[in-house]
């Protein structure tokens, strides 16, 4: 077993999700901001099927597919039992040896089984400290349909949406079809409603493209988010911190093609931020003050990006949804906000590993024993 000094950071990515790749990608700016001077690092990669694996060059192998120098590792839901275990073979069998003790783990998980309170849960169960969202902000945050509710509860406002089922879809296309059509004219947005990166995302500006749009959807989510189009501008801010949290300043995407796309994202390369977004100071305001409300409301820590519209032609601001564990490599909207802020990219994250032992820090003045006077 490892021993040092110095903080014990699991860090924690690729994953069972359409963003598996996205998470490579933010993965390996983490880990070359992770100053090693004052952390131990434990790279655990999650393949597409689910494998946990430790090693060396961990985001390389899994990209590759070349695994076999890693070692079979499992996070045991057991606080007795705390830290990284891999499976050895002896003689006698099988057996889990601990690796390494985690004083914090840094889930770099984009979409499902990651985002979404899934492995949040283990977390807790195991009792260690992470970074960002716990599983109520997790699997609020995730699913867009559910979110949307709770901001209009909130007062916060969002577009109009529609969330069909999978299973409604393979029914009765035709109804799901009319029932869209009502919630407004085209163009419409169809969307998976438990995931991001754009993955699974289609503008559809006519019956034939609704229909293709739902099938895409439906390949990636059991639940499918229908909503009005908007001609806006898309506006980010970061949010940063646990019960006072802060946004940064706006900033504003221009993307490369028709909308924000996955393509758009990653790979052309010829989508624009503008930093700070050029709006007026009123605009500017709002926006970040929905966007604490929005962190607040869905009990949100650690760190969220806020994806907004600004209607072009009524000036109306949308909350769009909130990303728990947004992109983050070194060229991403979040860091790159608060880079202008003040606050660099390893520092960030040295930030976000400080509020993960913050928030594990309040938890542990729960009561957990129930004892009458």
């Amino acid at each position: 077993m490892k021993s040092s000094s110095k903080l014990r950071i699991g860090v924690i990515f690729g994953g069972r999700s359409g963003e598996h790749e996205v998470s490579l990608m933010s993965t390996r700016s983490i880990l070359a901001a992770l100053d090693h001077g004052k952390y131990e690092v434990t790279e655990i990669g999650i393949t597409h099927d689910g494998l946990w694996l430790t090693g060396e060059d961990v985001p390389e192998a899994l990209a590759s597919g070349k695994t076999g120098s890693l070692s079979p590792a499992a996070l045991l839901p057991d606080p007795s039992r705390p830290g990284l275990h891999v499976l050895r073979f002896t003689d006698s069998g099988a057996i889990l040896e601990l690796l390494a003790r985690l004083d914090v783990i840094f889930p770099v998980l984009h979409g499902t089984f990651g985002e979404d309170g899934t492995i949040q849960g283990l977390f807790e169960m195991a009792d260690v400290a992470y970074v960002g969202a716990g599983v109520l902000g997790s699997s609020l945050g995730m699913d867009k349909g559910v979110f949307k509710d709770v901001m209009r509860a909130n007062g916060i406002p969002v577009v109009e949406t529609l969330v069909v089922l999978r299973s409604d879809i393979e029914k009765d296309m035709q109804h799901v079809i009319e029932q869209a059509e009502k919630l407004a004219g085209y163009p419409l947005f169809v969307k998976p409603a438990n995931l991001g990166s754009s993955v699974g995302i289609t503008k559809c500006r006519t019956r034939s493209d609704l229909y293709e749009g739902l099938m895409e959807a439906a390949r990636y989510d059991r639940r499918i988010l229908i909503e009005r189009g908007v001609n806006a501008r898309e506006i980010e801010v970061s949010v940063l911190g646990n019960d006072s949290p802060e946004a940064s300043v706006p900033g504003e995407i221009i993307p490369s093609r028709d909308f924000y796309s996955y393509e758009a994202k990653y790979i052309d390369e010829r989508s624009n931020l503008l930093i700070p977004a050029p709006l007026p100071d009123e605009i500017t305001q709002k926006i970040q003050e929905y966007a604490v409300r929005a962190f607040k409301a869905v009990d949100c820590s650690g760190l969220a990006r806020a994806d907004f519209f600004l209607d072009k032609e009524t000036g109306e601001i949308y909350l769009s949804e909130i990303n728990t564990m947004p992109g983050f490599t070194n060229i991403s909207m979040y860091p790159k906000l608060w880079e202008y802020c003040g606050l660099p990219y390893p520092a960030l994250v040295d930030r976000l590993i400080e509020l993960a032992l913050e928030r594990k820090s309040e938890r542990d003045h729960t009561e957990r024993k129930f004892a009458r006077a």
